[in-house]
């Protein structure tokens, strides 16, 4: 992903979170500052149909929504998967799957054993067709999950199921 990327991110984002008030601008362009090796765009014919945006975290303490800075923990034991969507056009291309397939890829040449999420619009069933597993959220993390709306699940996926 690069940052002329962005205008067709917003587009696909407030197409498809309708349960979750999308990232601003400023969010997105902190985010993809903060680790451009871990944003991906899907593209068909030079046009952005989907993207997905990751981090190296705190598995125990996800990045904050919507936040117009970000600073990368300096131990991050996780590669976040914050934000994944396809426009609706584009969907059952295996867009997902690769954006989903280059992020797992990266979090392994990162050294990282786990990435994590936090599924919305109760997509639950579909992370776990990739090894996702809701784990019990700590009640720092719950207070942090009320923010992202209702059908929410704390996501964890390890190595050894990738």
């Amino acid at each position: 992903m690069a940052e002329a990327d962005i205008p067709a991110v917003l587009e696909i984002q407030a197409v498809c979170y309708t349960a979750v008030t999308p990232e601003s601008d400023a969010s997105l362009h902190a985010k993809l500052s903060a680790s451009q090796s871990t944003c991906f765009i899907a593209s068909i014919e030079g046009d952005v149909i989907g993207y997905l945006i990751a981090l190296p975290w705190e598995c125990s303490n996800p990045p904050a929504l919507n936040s117009a800075t970000c600073r990368l923990p300096p131990s991050p034991d996780c590669l976040y998967l914050h934000d994944l969507a396809v426009a609706p056009h584009a969907r059952r291309s295996g867009a997902a799957r690769a954006l989903v397939e280059a992020c797992l890829t990266q979090m392994r040449l990162l050294g990282l054993d786990r990435a994590s999420l936090v599924a919305v619009q109760n997509s639950v069933s579909y992370w776990e067709r990739y090894g996702f597993r809701a784990v019990p959220p700590s009640a720092p993390l719950q207070a942090k999950l009320v923010t992202y709306g209702t059908g929410v699940a704390y996501m964890v996926l390890t190595a050894q199921t990738t």
